[in-house]
């Protein structure tokens, strides 16, 4: 994994008009970094954009992001799913708000988002339209990269956000 990728600098003017989300009203489920779903409609169309980087809450399709970008092709499909949303409830400004405080309290609580999703399984596979998108394979992928991936990922936003920079191969990064 690529943990200097630091997505931001690469979102122009007009990429960033479709990010008007509000921290106030961000997802508990977001993962920590740039990126997040606040109050999204429920039309269901972020995981068509981005199925590798969107999930929606359980009882609506409104939208969060469970995994942040790590390339530019993934960067594209994220704006796609903000520009996409009807009322551009995706936020892009979550290096100004989280700090390694919250980071971190967000790891210690993750078996609250691991509770959440195996408790919805069944019923998300249940669900036809949600059935179609894949949303209970996609939980069961975001469940892994709390298990897997994730630590590294977030030790790496870590870094950046107390440095202000990308880590480097030999920088030491921060513990969770």
């Amino acid at each position: 994994m690529d943990l200097s990728f630091d997505p931001l600098p690469l979102l122009d003017d007009e990429a960033r008009g479709a990010f008007r989300g509000r921290w106030t009203e961000r997802k508990w489920l977001n993962v920590p970094g740039p990126f997040y779903g606040a109050d999204t409609d429920n039309c269901g169309t972020g995981r068509l954009h981005a199925p590798g980087l969107v999930l929606y809450e359980a009882d609506h399709f409104t939208e969060y992001v469970y995994r942040q970008p790590r390339t530019p092709g993934e960067l594209r499909r994220l704006v796609d799913a903000a520009e996409a949303e009807a009322f551009s409830c995706y936020g892009c400004d979550g290096d100004t708000h989280w700090t390694p405080d919250t980071v971190r309290a967000w790891w210690r609580d993750r078996g609250r988002i691991r509770e959440y999703l195996a408790d919805r399984r069944a019923d998300w596979e249940a669900d036809d339209a949600k059935a179609r998108q894949g949303v209970a394979a996609a939980a069961r992928e975001y469940a892994a990269y709390l298990d897997g991936d994730l630590a590294a990922h977030l030790r790496g936003y870590l870094f950046r956000l107390e440095e202000h920079r990308s880590p480097t191969a030999t920088d030491r990064l921060p513990r969770l």
